[in-house]
């Protein structure tokens, strides 16, 4: 019977620490949540071994890929677009020219960013209220002289000042905060979803410390971002 020679095995050891690839958690869950939501197959992870896991269902936005197209290419040729928009403030839909020039998340839907050529100024248009677009023509809208999503804010948060003193370091603890609390930047033009995001745009007195968990540290840096605030709705 031949001998077969024993085939070397390497261990990691409780000591080991990579040179070439550094561990991420938020890369880590970011693949795992795109793979539960659909976005991602699992052939196309690098997750080598996977845990069971699933998601918190998000309503999938009726987007058509023909309007992405058409409003990606106008931002790429700096051109304006006219589209059949479908405003919640008005009962029917109707046409209007707007020259895009980003794209924008808001946690849960897709806008672009476009300055609005029938009310002169920049807005937020959700891509899943664009019914139709048609002709396109040459844009003067300047990108740059967009404040509200040139500049940014910053927001201070902490832990809830009613919470335990162990409930505060666990929620520090959940959002990174060092010193009790975190700066988080975001685009003046962003700045209302993010803020109903996290839950601090209502009044703290209407939810309970457990149910807030954090507040704005610096509430004196939002007046001036909000009166600049448009979006079409």
């Amino acid at each position: 019977m031949p001998f077969i020679f024993p085939i070397p095995t390497y261990a990691r050891a409780s000591e080991f620490e990579p040179l070439f690839l550094k561990p991420d958690a938020s890369r880590y869950l970011s693949q795992l949540r795109s793979v539960a939501d659909g976005i991602l197959d699992r052939s196309d992870a690098w997750i080598g071994e996977f845990p069971s896991y699933d998601a918190a269902p998000t309503p999938v936005r009726g987007m058509n890929a023909k309007t992405l197209r058409s409003v990606t290419a106008a931002i790429r040729r700096s051109e304006a677009i006219e589209v059949k928009y479908q405003s919640l403030s008005r009962p029917e839909p109707r046409w209007r020219w707007i020259a895009p020039h980003a794209i924008g998340f808001d946690g849960f839907r897709w806008h672009t960013r476009a300055f609005c050529l029938t009310d002169q100024s920049f807005k937020d248009f959700l891509l899943s209220r664009i019914i139709k677009t048609r002709g396109t023509k040459p844009s003067e809208a300047e990108p740059g002289a967009d404040a509200d999503w040139k500049e940014r804010v910053t927001l201070e948060i902490g832990p809830h000042p009613e919470l335990s003193d162990t409930q505060k370091k666990i929620i520090a603890l959940d959002y990174g905060m060092h010193g009790g609390k975190v700066q988080i930047p975001v685009r003046r033009a962003l700045l209302y979803y993010a803020l109903k995001r996290l839950g601090l745009d209502t009044n703290l007195a209407a939810r309970s410390p457990q149910d807030q968990q954090i507040v704005l540290l610096n509430p004196q840096a939002l007046p001036s971002a909000f009166r600049t605030l448009e979006a079409e709705g």
